[in-house]
């Protein structure tokens, strides 16, 4: 017998030898690695060798088993850099990559990284419980803006993108998509988890999420993805920095650091929101918190910090549903649970009917209206602390009655506010330091009882994990056990080798005293540099190309002048890629048919910024042009005399109406406008989309005079479809226009204390109708 058993053991460690050869194979061309990839079997480990890989576009097939993967990685991880047209695509099973760092360069696919490989003619071979770990995609961007791509695309189930870091996403697309179209990536129960989602720059325009789990028309399919352990940091691209889109999704532990969006439930059902952290500054009030739509869905042991939103990014924003919604709408809130949630020095709190546009319904039709409410809606035991009172703690966009509150907290220091039959109580307590951006509110009174909902048992522990057994504590720390969580330690996430943290450098000043010293030194200088210009005139004939972040500015009081003879329909700044352009007392002269400053007709890849202070423009066909695709999040024009020129600041070639626009805050100050005859501010964003809640236009203590001859539409400053316009302590004298402005009265635009002289109207258009993107 026990020879018998002796025998059997050798057999099975034979055929276990056969099939698992974990091999060490060593590849330094892509010409090898996909012969190599090709014979792989289970266990083998394909290490490619430290350097640049251009234009590679890797189909990883193979089918490892869960103790033995096939596993392709870096020889040193961060050393193996993949760059140009370059794309990985998994198909099969038990795969791993590890250690890649994608830059310089785009995906000519639809993703970067793609757990499936299509095929026309053919099956697709779907990525099942395969992983992507310990790699870096970072500016990976296509040529144009408007071509969308994913730089993660989900498929199959058991597949997992970890300890990744990912950032600077600014062309169309999610940056992460769960896709589940087909019955073979449903019920997929994907993970994300342990990743550093680093700064992506707000996009102009919807479709700049973070993460996206499902589309539209998969909505009501079950998904079950798990998204925990991650940071997002300055996820800015839109109003949502994370689209649920699918059912049974859970979102655990995540930080939100300083994002200027919000967790979505947009569609899908019976989500759990639970343990996650999301902090703002106390200022900004685009950081947002958590925006409910839909059924079923639990919020709680969430804590939210100096979050100053307001409407979508509200710290708890339940919006109105559309009754009978079509996939792509929005459903009705029911039967969810706001719960054990803590929020400390956060403006309108909670926030119900957001998105109620009955007010609209002149100009949108029947299918638009959002006027359903959310009902059987419990929200208890939660603790609200402010410094300053609120008037509102609840605000209603549209009446909350389909809301019970229950056992919920409040030190409103005093003020007085709805308690909603006694559901929100007066309380004076105080908050203890646990770390930065976390207080435990304490002095709660003895007596307190937190309130015992339906299945409220299942919420067994809190925010760190300390368990509830036997706890009649609120909000979502119960002080017990409390240690410091390291939340915004960011070797807690990502990478073990990459970390996006640069240290600050002095700006280096270059004297420059004429034109060759000029070009030169744009061209050697580094990010954050100074250009400093002697007084006198530079005669430039070909246009200055700005890559980089530099400051230019004269030596002294004495304004430096600088006359541009370049080609007509040329600009002296050429704004591009990564150009941010700051011009301080300087003049610019041009000769009628050039351009001040212009980005690039085409592949506008990053973002662009321009700042103008203390200068004086003049005798330019444009002041600035700005082309289709180019986006800059901030223009600036402060203290500045504009004169002479055919057209002023143009941003007005997102003319495809899908919500998109060229600037995100354009602001004008204090500065003369003199003798501009066309465009003398065209900021422009078309097509209705109610979740864009961009751009910004303020103009303010400024002087437009005889300015406007030549606009077609016999309007100054045209601004169509811009959400937040604020016109301001301004003189308009002698310009011959019909308006000055056309304000959208049911978005945020608004106009006072400004001064017209023989310059038409400044009017108010409460509902301004636009072409639905629908």
């Amino acid at each position: 017998m026990r020879n018998s058993i002796i025998a059997f053991l050798l057999l099975v460690t034979l055929i276990s030898c056969k099939e698992v050869s974990q091999s060490e194979l060593f590849i330094s061309n892509t010409e090898d690695l996909e012969q190599v990839m090709s014979n792989a079997k289970p266990g083998d480990e394909i290490v490619l060798k430290n350097g640049v890989y251009r234009d590679v576009q890797i189909k990883f097939r193979g089918k490892g088993t869960k103790d033995n993967p096939i596993v392709l990685k870096a020889e040193t991880p961060g050393e193996v850099l993949i760059e140009g047209e370059s794309y990985l695509k998994f198909g099969g099973e038990y795969l791993v990559v590890e250690g890649l760092h994608f830059k310089n360069g785009f995906s000519p696919s639809n993703a970067v990284v793609d757990f499936k490989i299509s095929h026309k003619d053919a099956p697709d071979e779907i990525a099942n419980n395969c992983k992507f770990t310990n790699c870096v995609i970072e500016d990976f961007n296509k040529p144009k803006r408007d071509n969308s791509d994913l730089w993660v695309q989900f498929w199959g189930r058991h597949n997992e993108l970890s300890n990744c870091y990912i950032a600077g996403k600014t062309n169309r697309g999610p940056t992460v998509r769960v896709s589940i179209a087909g019955i073979e990536s449903i019920n997929n129960y994907h993970q994300i988890v342990n990743n550093h989602f680093g700064p992506r720059p707000v996009k102009g325009g919807p479709s700049g999420e973070t993460i996206q789990l499902g589309d539209s028309y998969t909505s009501m399919s079950p998904s079950h993805t798990y998204v925990a352990n991650n940071l997002f940091e300055e996820c800015n691209g839109e109003v949502e920095v994370i689209s649920s889109k699918t059912n049974f999704n859970v979102f655990k532990n995540n930080v939100f650091y300083r994002s200027e969006g919000s967790l979505v439930t947009r569609h899908g059902n019976y989500v759990t929101v639970d343990g996650n952290y999301f902090i703002g500054d106390g200022v900004n009030e685009n950081y947002g918190g958590i925006r409910i739509i839909n059924t079923g869905h639990w919020v709680v042991n969430n804590y939210f910090y100096g979050l100053k939103g307001k409407s979508f990014r509200s710290p708890l924003a339940v919006m109105n549903g559309i009754p009978k919604s079509p996939l792509n709408r929005y459903n009705q809130v029911t039967d969810v649970v706001v719960a054990y949630n803590t929020y400390v020095n956060c403006s309108s709190p909670w926030q119900f009917g957001v998105g109620q546009n009955l007010a609209q319904a002149d100009v949108l039709p029947k299918s638009e209206i959002r006027s359903a409410r959310a009902i059987r809606t419990t929200v208890a035991n939660n603790i609200i602390y402010n410094e300053k009172g609120l008037e509102k703690v609840v605000v209603e966009n549209d009446k909350a009655d389909g809301v019970i509150f229950k056992n919920n907290i409040i030190n409103n220091q005093g003020l007085e506010f709805k308690d909603f039959d006694g559901g929100i109580v007066e309380a004076t307590i105080e908050l203890r330091e646990l770390s930065d951006n976390i207080y435990i509110p304490v002095g709660i009174p003895d007596d307190f009882e937190a309130y015992d909902g339906f299945d409220f048992n299942t919420i067994d522990t809190d925010l760190l994990g300390v368990s509830r057994k036997d706890d009649k504590s609120i909000g979502a720390i119960t002080g017990k056990n409390v240690s410091n969580p390291n939340i915004l330690d960011k070797s807690k996430y990502g990478t073990t080798w990459f970390s996006n943290e640069i240290e600050a450098k002095d700006p280096v000043t270059h004297n420059v005293s004429n034109v060759e010293e000029l070009i030169a030194r744009i061209n050697e200088a580094s990010n954050g540099d100074i250009i400093a210009l002697a007084s006198g005139f530079y005669n430039l004939d070909s246009s200055l190309e700005i890559q980089k972040t530099l400051l230019i500015q004269s030596q002294g009081n004495e304004r430096a002048q600088l006359v541009y003879s370049g080609e007509a329909n040329t600009p002296l700044f050429s704004l591009q890629p990564y150009g941010k352009l700051t011009l301080d007392n300087i003049g610019l002269k041009g000769n009628s048919e050039n351009y001040a400053f212009s980005s690039l007709k085409q592949n506008m890849y990053n973002h662009f910024g321009l700042t103008v202070q203390n200068s004086e423009i003049s005798d330019f066909s444009y002041v600035l042009k700005v082309y289709k695709e180019s986006f800059a999040e901030h223009i600036t024009f402060k203290s500045t005399s504009i004169s002479n020129c055919e057209n002023g600041i143009e941003l007005s070639e997102e003319t495809n109406d899908k919500g998109d626009y060229n600037t995100e805050y354009l602001t004008i100050n204090n500065c003369n406008f003199n003798n501009i005859k066309a465009n003398v501010i065209d900021y422009y964003r078309g097509g209705y989309d109610e979740s864009t809640i961009g751009g910004n236009l303020l103009v303010s203590n400024s002087t437009f005079t005889n300015c406007g001859v030549n606009e077609k539409n016999k309007t100054l400053l045209n601004h169509r479809g811009i959400i937040n316009v604020n016109i301001t302590e301004n003189t308009f004298k002698n310009n011959p226009v019909q308006f000055v402005s056309i304000l959208w009265g049911a978005k945020n635009n608004v106009e006072s204390e400004n001064t017209l002289v023989n310059s038409g109207q400044i009017k108010t258009e409460q509902n301004l109708k636009l072409t639905l993107m629908y």
